[in-house]
């Protein structure tokens, strides 16, 4: 089985978003699922876009980046949305990842500075 980490999106670590990571884990991977809102959850994804505004994309990417630290490196990113900027950057620029879930963005690899 995998270890996973989950990137939340623009709502922040919902209910739905805890479920989901809930299912993998019943399914028999280890997962991890980093709340990169410190505690907000939005009700809009206006609100929290506008939270993402406010900190700073890059600050999201960090936070995200941080939430892999001592992970080990065989790690399988996923990202729902916002939460593909760091799974994105982490598959791309952290060695020994194994893959990459993005689902409902991506960005050009150029963004991370590697080809992918």
């Amino acid at each position: 089985m995998a270890e996973v980490l989950v990137f939340h999106h623009g709502h922040g670590l919902t209910a739905g978003v805890r479920e989901f990571a809930e299912q993998l884990r019943q399914a028999g991977h280890t997962v991890h699922v980093p709340d990169l809102f410190e505690g907000q959850v939005f009700d809009s994804l206006e609100e929290g876009m506008g939270y993402v505004e406010d900190v700073g994309f890059g600050t999201i990417v960090a936070r995200g980046t941080a939430a892999a630290e001592g992970l080990p490196a065989e790690v399988v990113c996923l990202g729902f949305s916002l939460g593909v900027l760091p799974a994105q950057k982490l598959a791309q620029t952290r060695p020994g990842a194994k893959g990459a879930l993005l689902l409902e963005a991506c960005v050009p690899a150029a963004e991370f500075g590697s080809a992918w």
